[in-house]
């Protein structure tokens, strides 16, 4: 026979509910670990955007064989096919990622041991916060290719000016991003962690910044897009044999001899790089801050 219990208000309380309820919070905390089978991998995340692919390369051929418009000016998915292999044949495609990509990821760990520490100052310290924020707010909204000229003026035309710029772009957006997760922290947790000892840093690095962790992950996702969208600004605009040929200054280049293979070479390029940085190192980082929340329970 069910056990039962009295509760304060007399009413009686099934001793089934209980464990119901206690079996729901151990299912909370369980992390399923077995393996995800490969057909239900496939199906799930490797065949919808496999699908999209097929379809838009589908639609641009139906596009290029009713002639909307000339072809130099869209050019069939074979000629840009044909600038690929030409550049893998070449040895020139990989350094063409490579060094914008090494720029990248160099200019937005920069901006991290910058953006980080600042973002901490701003929200943690008011009088900071209220001569800072604002400013930090504008920057965020600033394009970063405002940025490249003065940059250019300053620094020359180097790596110098190309990693100024992605700072100037990147450093605003994870400042921010780790502000608003401070701001989402519930006081509960800061004063449970004052009545255990955690003040200071020892609050920050322990209470605070776990925390405050999936608002300053949107900051970082943020502030990558903004370090690659400044890096691309850069190499476009400004140009020099010194240095190298990024991603960015393909994309001139094919604007420049008129050439759209070229052109939708490095813009496909771009997009490919931004998608892999997305899957490889974010993605990865989203779905370890939800399943230590209970947040994901299935991989």
């Amino acid at each position: 026979m069910a056990s039962t219990e009295t509760t304060v208000d007399g009413n009686v309380k099934d001793g089934n509910d209980l464990a119901g309820l206690e079996a729901g919070l151990d299912a909370l905390e369980t992390v399923q670990t077995a393996r995800t089978p490969l057909r239900k991998t496939f199906v799930e995340k490797i065949l919808p955007p496999a699908v999209a692919v097929l379809l838009v390369l589908v639609v641009w051929q139906i596009l290029v064989w009713a002639k909307v418009t000339d072809s130099y000016k869209l050019p069939a998915p074979s000629a840009v096919w044909d600038e690929v292999r030409e550049a893998w044949l070449q040895g020139t495609l990989l350094d063409y990622i490579w060094t914008s990509v090494s720029r990248g990821l160099l200019g937005f760990l920069m901006a991290l041991a910058i953006g980080t520490p600042l973002g901490l100052l701003v929200a943690r310290v008011k009088f900071v916060r209220a001569a800072i924020g604002p400013i930090l707010s504008g920057l965020q909204s600033l394009p970063s290719v405002a940025w490249v000229p003065p940059a250019v003026l300053w620094l020359g035309l180097n790596d110098s000016m190309m990693y100024a710029v992605i700072l100037l772009g990147a450093v605003p957006s994870i400042a921010n991003g780790l502000v608003s997760g401070v701001d989402q922290v519930p006081p509960l947790f800061l004063r449970a962690g004052r009545t255990l000892g955690a003040t200071g840093l020892r609050g920050t690095w322990h209470i605070v910044v776990p925390a405050a962790l999936p608002g300053y992950l949107a900051g970082l996702k943020q502030g990558w897009a903004f370090s690659w969208r400044s890096l691309m600004a850069a190499e476009i605009i400004a140009s020099s044999p010194d240095l190298g040929i990024g991603l960015g200054q393909l994309l001139e280049n094919g604007r420049t001899a008129n050439s759209m293979p070229m052109v939708f070479l490095a813009i496909l390029l771009i997009l490919i790089v931004g998608i892999a940085i997305d899957l490889l190192i974010f993605s990865p980082l989203e779905r370890w801050v939800l399943r230590n929340r209970g947040l994901l329970v299935k991989s």
